[in-house]
């Protein structure tokens, strides 16, 4: 559950924020790119990694602290625990690999039933790599229809380029303040698919 902290916190709500999705989808350098602004190759994760990043959005100062999930299969015992009270489940697919984006709803949606504590679900997709058009393998259109069948909203970005980054998260963060306005009181989930092409 999200929690609320006094002025001498520097942050009025704290909100818990899990990456998933195949392994090399980008959900490393989307993070990367979200807290420092710029753009690096990274390795694959192993296990878990996080990243804390605060920001003032609708007059309220939010805490996000945000889990990087490795996503290879043999790091899922491991890492399903970290779904566990968590507002925002970021599902991240590249645009450019279809196995990826098949597999959020064969796969990844079934881990969060599974693992998330969550009743109240905010849920958002996200695909990534959208700088790489000439490449597409999944279209926006495709996207909308799997959003739609997941109860999800939609978003596509390019951590490569920035575009978009920074609305991925303070969309998440708002959707999950919306559902848990009294910081406390309730959770929320919220699901992304990171596309590097942007919506228009």
């Amino acid at each position: 559950m999200s929690s609320s902290s006094g002025q001498s916190s520097g942050y009025d709500l704290s909100f818990k924020i899990l990456l998933i999705g195949d392994s090399g989808v980008g959900k490393s350098s989307l993070l990367v790119s979200f807290i420092s602004s710029s753009v690096e190759d990274l390795s694959p994760t192993i296990g878990v990694d996080f990243k804390i990043k605060t920001l003032t959005l609708g007059g309220k100062r939010m805490k996000l602290t945000i889990w990087d999930t490795a996503g290879q299969e043999r790091f899922r015992t491991l890492t399903s625990s970290y779904y566990r009270k968590a507002q925002g489940i970021i599902l991240v697919y590249d645009v450019t690999r279809r196995e990826t984006f098949t597999n959020l709803s064969e796969v990844w949606s079934k881990e969060v039933e599974l693992y998330s504590t969550n009743q109240d679900c905010v849920k958002m997709l996200v695909g990534n790599k959208v700088d790489r058009d000439s490449e597409r393998a999944v279209s926006r259109e495709e996207g909308l229809a799997l959003a739609k069948e997941l109860g999800c909203l939609l978003l596509e970005c390019s951590a490569k380029t920035r575009e978009n980054v920074e609305q991925c998260f303070e969309e998440l963060a708002l959707k999950v303040d919306l559902v848990d306005p009294l910081a406390g009181s309730g959770s929320g989930l919220l699901i992304f698919i990171v596309s590097d092409y942007m919506i228009t």
